[in-house]
Formats: structure tokens, C-alpha cells, sequence
């Protein structure tokens, strides 16, 4: 019934994001430069790597040393606006559309942090990551990550269509509001260092989202 629902409303509501996908996709070529796509391997249900889809919001900036700069350097004021939007987010509707996601679900993270979850938050990959989630509708990257990782678990616990439903709706407030875009001091959110050690919060180094 989830894959259903997510296929039905990705493609009954396709006429309203793909023209807008394909503008953003222009634009961000024209201010920031190809490649137009942000391509990540991350983990998804069961740890099964996929390849994450977004649209570019940093340039490539190096610095002396030929390392990139630091995302919150590399974010353009474009970039701000789409994550802000959370537009550059659109091209994740693929990877609903391919059965690597689903709307609602934990956000998928980076492959390092596989490792550093206790077994309790490693349940969050019982279920296909999502475009948006519990956590994100209650504080998105405003809070800890361990308040996040308790969300993620409590909705694999009570997932249902009518939660996802109640998600979405909450989604669509939030991002009117732009509520919880990043952590304080932060492009996005600090690096998760594991639940036994403090987050990097003096770490340079943010989380795509």
C-alpha cells in the first residue's frame, strides 16, 4: 500500500514539479555550474547502497591545498535559497519513483555513520529512507541527532498511510515557514561522531542533507 501511495502521488502530481525541476535544473547550471546533479551513495532499507539525487547547491571551491573549502564557503546564496525551499530536494522524487525511497521515511545519510549507530538507531533502515520524515517535521536539523535517530525509530514503530498523510501536510507547513534548515553554527548539521562521543561541533565538515 506504501509503494502505491507513493507512486500514485508522484505521478498524478509530475505535471506540477517536472517543469519546475527542469527550470531549477537551468538555473542552477546558469549560477552554479555543471555537473547540475549532487550524486551520494547512501545506505537504504537493509544498509542497501543507492545513489542519492539532488540538485547542486555549493560550487567546487578548492582551497591552497587543493581541498574543497568548507561547505558553508561553497553554499551559494542560490544554494541557501533551494535548501531553505528544500527544492533541491526534487530530484529525490526519482529515486521514489525507482523504488530506492519512499515520501516519508528516515533521511537517508551518509555510508561513514553505518557503523557508529547503536543497534536501536540502526533500525531506522527497517524501512526505505524518505524525501521527508518524522524528525524532519519535529525539528528537522534544529535538534540532536539522537532526538533525531529516536523519531526515526519511533515512526518505524507507528508507520502508517495516515501518519504519512499527516507528514506530508507538515512537510508543506514547514518549508513555508523554513523552519530548522541547519544546526546552529552550521551549513546543515555537524558530522554524527556516534551516540558515545559529542557530535563534531567545532568540525568545519557538515552533513549533506
Amino acid at each position: 500500500m506504501k509503494r502505491l501511495f507513493d507512486l500514485v502521488l508522484v505521478l498524478c502530481s509530475a505535471p506540477f514539479w517536472l517543469p519546475v525541476l527542469l527550470v531549477l535544473a537551468m538555473l542552477v547550471r546558469l549560477r552554479i555550474g555543471g555537473p547540475i546533479l549532487f550524486r551520494q551513495n547512501r545506505p537504504g532499507k537493509g544498509d542497501e547502497v543507492f545513489e542519492l539525487l539532488k540538485l547542486r547547491s555549493m560550487t567546487n571551491d578548492l582551497d591552497r591545498q587543493g581541498n574543497l573549502l568548507p561547505d558553508a564557503q561553497r553554499l551559494t546564496s542560490f544554494g541557501r535559497f533551494l535548501r531553505a525551499t528544500s527544492l533541491d530536494e526534487l530530484p529525490e522524487l526519482f529515486n521514489v519513483l525507482k523504488g530506492e525511497m519512499s515520501l516519508v521515511g528516515p533521511r537517508p545519510l551518509l555510508m561513514e555513520y553505518l557503523p557508529r549507530y547503536t543497534p536501536e538507531q540502526a533500525r531506522r533502515h527497517e524501512v526505505k529512507p524518505g524525501i521527508t520524515g518524522w524528525a524532519q517535521v519535529n525539528g528537522r536539523n534544529a535538534i540532536s541527532w539522537e532526538e533525531k535517530f529516536k523519531l526515526d525509530v519511533w515512526y518505524v514503530d507507528h508507520c502508517s498511510l495516515w501518519l504519512d498523510l499527516k507528514i506530508l501536510a507538515l512537510t508543506v507547513l514547514q518549508v513555508f515557514q523554513r523552519k530548522g534548515i541547519s544546526a546552529e553554527g552550521h551549513a546543515t548539521m555537524p558530522a554524527f561522531l556516534g551516540s558515545s562521543g559529542p557530535c563534531a561541533g567545532g568540525n568545519t565538515k557538515t552533513t549533506p542533507r
